[in-house]
């Protein structure tokens, strides 16, 4: 277990660099847009979102590398874009250069959505399967927290502390990509290739109680019914491409990405000072990863439902209670307040659940493919989103925003309710003959 442990983690380090990623721009937010001169729209959809788009076509695209090249080549190849991303992005002097090394970081995050839970769910047992993929998560709400605190330790750093803010990610890219090239193979996408010993050599090491050749006998018997040329949307997939793709759709329809990209806007429009914006941004990276951890300890005792149904209920109040400060003007402290509650609701629901889920539902031969489906929805709304913000922060208001967040998570609710399976406990071959193979 502790060679699995060791592994997973390796692996889930990509969630560090995908949170740090995502996040450490908003500390350069408004310092690009005063440095540049750029409108609202072109700030918006250009220079903080193009990360973003980079990461809808990583997402796409990443499942062709992951099923062709292999999970552990792809992971690899992922560490190299968020490397060069970084130190390009810090040294560049104008606004569409910033973005082209950005749109090169975003790829490598929509890829590791892909590539990282579904290394870790093939390598992991079914019953710490969720605890392990969902380390993940916790790896990206770490790099989320570091990323507000190194844009607050950074903010004062020569003449232009954005550079330094953005620059810093090189350094935990270049550990992550040494750590990639100690991990094994997939055994699972071994077998999908025919390198049936070498796969029976890594299931030994997975599990050294349990007879490998058994474990390798079923996957091979259910890889046999997995035609080769399938795709996900057969018919006979329907039901699990649905799930990817309402969950993601709801992740995104949170409003948790336009959040995290715009934090220190959203505390100034508050009415909190710019340092003290900074310092609250920190204070929900230690929210989202104290509740993500609560999360990680729960998943695969509560389970994947219980936990999404506790996150939709938080998420409705802690909403609902943001567009009421912005309306009726409440100020000072609340918004920060509600919005702590809201990120808990994130960490130990959808936060917790999503990556874990997605990587469970599509059949082996499938997966790489499932998890870039439901990573496209999710990615294409999370640039969207984000990249709309500063237009409708000045046009409609806050207020109206978040109300809208709140009532998308009454559908969430429903969703959970009535149409979400559990998973917990289940082999990835039991998960995919229950939902896919006869439906």
């Amino acid at each position: 277990m502790n060679k699995i442990l060791t592994w997973s983690i390796s692996a889930a380090l990509a969630g560090f660099l995908f949170g740090f990623d995502t996040v450490v721009i908003s500390g350069a937010d408004k310092q690009l847009q005063a440095l540049w001169n750029t409108s609202d729209a072109f700030h918006g959809s250009v220079v903080m979102a193009m990360a973003l788009w980079g990461t809808v076509v990583g997402a796409i695209f990443g499942g062709i590398p992951t099923n062709k090249w292999g999970r552990k080549n792809t992971l690899f190849i992922i560490g190299i874009l968020y490397f060069v991303s970084a130190l390009g992005s810090g040294l560049v002097n104008d606004p569409i250069s910033f973005a082209v090394f950005r749109f090169l970081g975003g790829l490598g995050v929509g890829a590791s959505t892909i590539a990282a839970p579904a290394y870790v769910s093939e390598i992991s047992p079914a019953h710490k399967r969720g605890k392990l993929v969902s380390l993940y998560q916790f790896n990206i709400v770490l790099g989320i927290l570091i990323a507000f605190l190194s844009n607050y330790l950074l903010r004062n750093t020569g003449a232009q502390p954005w550079r330094w803010m953005i620059g810093i990610e090189a350094l935990p890219a270049l550990l992550y990509i040494l750590f990639v090239l100690f991990i094994p193979r997939s055994p699972r996408w071994l077998i999908s290739k025919g390198r049936i010993e070498e796969a029976e050599k890594v299931l030994s090491t997975i599990n050294p109680h349990l007879d490998s050749r058994k474990e390798l006998r079923e996957i091979q018997e259910l890889d046999a019914k997995e035609k080769t040329g399938e795709n996900i949307f057969l018919k006979k997939y329907r039901f699990p491409l649905i799930l990817a793709f309402l969950i993601a759709f709801f992740n995104q329809l949170s409003g948790i990405n336009a959040f995290l990209y715009y934090a220190p806007r959203i505390f100034e429009s508050a009415g909190l000072g710019e340092s003290t914006a900074l310092l609250s941004s920190i204070g929900i990276g230690v929210v989202n990863l104290l509740f993500t951890l609560l999360g990680v300890f729960l998943i695969d005792r509560l389970g994947r439902k219980q936990l999404l149904l506790y996150g939709s209920i938080g998420y409705i109040i802690s909403l609902s209670l943001v567009a009421a400060a912005f309306f009726l003007n409440w100020g000072g402290m609340w918004v920060p307040v509600f919005l702590f509650l809201f990120i808990a609701s994130h960490a130990i629901g959808q936060g917790a659940v999503i990556w874990v889920f997605i990587s469970e539902i599509f059949p082996n031969r499938l997966r790489a493919s499932g998890q870039a489906f439901g990573s496209s929805t999710h990615w294409v709304l999370a640039a969207i989103i984000p990249s709309s913000i500063p237009f409708l922060f000045s046009t409609i208001g806050a207020g109206y925003v978040f109300a809208f967040f709140a009532f998308m998570m009454v559908l969430q609710l429903v969703f959970v309710i009535f149409m979400m399976p559990e998973t917990k406990g289940k082999s990835l071959e039991e998960l995919s003959e229950q939902l896919s193979i006869n439906k």
